[in-house]
């Protein structure tokens, strides 16, 4: 008899250990049920809600305990924690051997051979040529005097029916140093091709997301100055190569009064243009102690620190390129060699980038 009641007492007590890990499971259940599953519209959205509600209060507590942490590692004079680095497709980027390294003397050997290296040590004045395709359209006008005010030293000659052979024979006897031609398809500037003369090489550009000046809300207009250049992420190679071809199309000596500033920047091989003018103010500022009040003189009143600023003011045009091909020497479509030309097999990974 004794045997068997307890043989009735574990069942008992293994009976209520079943039944509470049963609640658990239906517990953890009810917590992971994906809005997605739920197919009631309104409790859909309104578990959705609730969950990036809690997701937001979750964040919010995690930033007030890095928060703590630095002002009480500050306290005691210790160092603070280290910031968080966000993992973004750019640090994530796929190893590339072509990476120019500061120490690479084989690189700056070759600038100093290369077809550029004339009018960088300012040896020769940059004098661009600009042309269109042969069918040109109602936007492409417009554009290209916008290019005349960004390119000092830019000049206009209309197509006709000359071939680009031609063009690029009158250019050399001309002493022009680039032909920059703008190519449109359907009313709208989709391409540039930039010759470097009288050596080389031919970038082939995609032209895209292009606003002229006039839709630029509150822009400036430029001035006459020579601008300042400002070439961003061409570290690559190729993207040197590119970067030192697009240099050459700007004079080597910016005149820094006229406060302007062209800029060039490269992320994930697509390259940005924009072109500002900048101006530097002074703003006061009211000094706060570790507290967050605001720091009183013997008088009671406020202390002010003066702060410098800058301000910028955009003078547009502002379009995206990107690189479909470069080619060694003048424009030739038959027997040109290429240096490097995009395919479709090259977008395999979208951590993968060239320039």
């Amino acid at each position: 008899m004794g045997g068997k009641r307890k043989d009735n007492g574990s069942e008992g007590v293994e009976g209520e250990e079943d039944s509470k890990n049963s609640n658990k499971k239906m517990k953890k259940e009810k917590r992971e049920i994906l809005p997605s599953s739920i197919k009631n519209k309104e409790k859909r959205s309104a578990v959705h809600a609730k969950l990036k509600h809690q997701k937001k209060l979750d964040k919010r507590k995690k930033l007030k305990a890095r928060d703590a942490a630095a002002k009480r590692a500050l306290e005691l004079g210790e160092e603070p924690p280290a910031k968080q680095i966000p993992r973004t497709i750019e640090n994530a980027r796929e190893a590339d051997e072509t990476v120019c390294m500061p120490d690479d003397e084989e690189l700056f050997a070759g600038n100093d051979a290369d077809e550029f290296s004339a009018i960088l040590k300012q040896d020769r004045t940059p004098k661009i040529l600009i042309t269109t395709c042969r069918f040109n359209s109602t936007r492409g006008p417009a554009f290209i005097n916008e290019l005349l005010s960004v390119i000092p030293n830019a000049h206009y000659y209309k197509r006709g029916t000359y071939d680009l052979k031609k063009i690029v024979e009158y250019a050399n006897n001309k002493e022009f140093t680039s032909i920059v031609v703008v190519h449109t398809n359907r009313r709208e500037p989709d391409a540039l091709l930039v010759i470097g003369l009288p050596d080389g090489p031919t970038a082939h550009f995609k032209l895209s997301s292009l606003v002229l000046r006039k839709d630029i809300k509150n822009h400036g207009n430029p001035t006459s100055h020579e601008p300042e250049l400002v070439l961003n992420n061409f570290t690559t190679r190729l993207g040197h190569r590119i970067g030192r071809l697009i240099q050459s199309l700007f004079p080597q000596s910016p005149n820094f009064r006229g406060r302007r500033v062209i800029t060039f920047h490269n992320q994930r091989d697509f390259i940005f243009f924009r072109h500002h003018r900048y101006i530097f103010e002074a703003k006061e500022t009211k000094q706060s102690d570790s507290k967050g009040k605001n720091v009183k003189d013997t008088k009671g009143e406020g202390i002010s620190k003066e702060k410098v600023i800058a301000r910028l003011q955009e003078c547009g045009p502002r379009f995206t390129l990107k690189l479909v091909s470069l080619q060694h020497g003048t424009f030739d479509t038959k027997g040109g060699e290429y240096e490097w030309v995009h395919k479709p097999e090259m977008d395999t990974s979208r951590r993968r980038f060239f320039l």
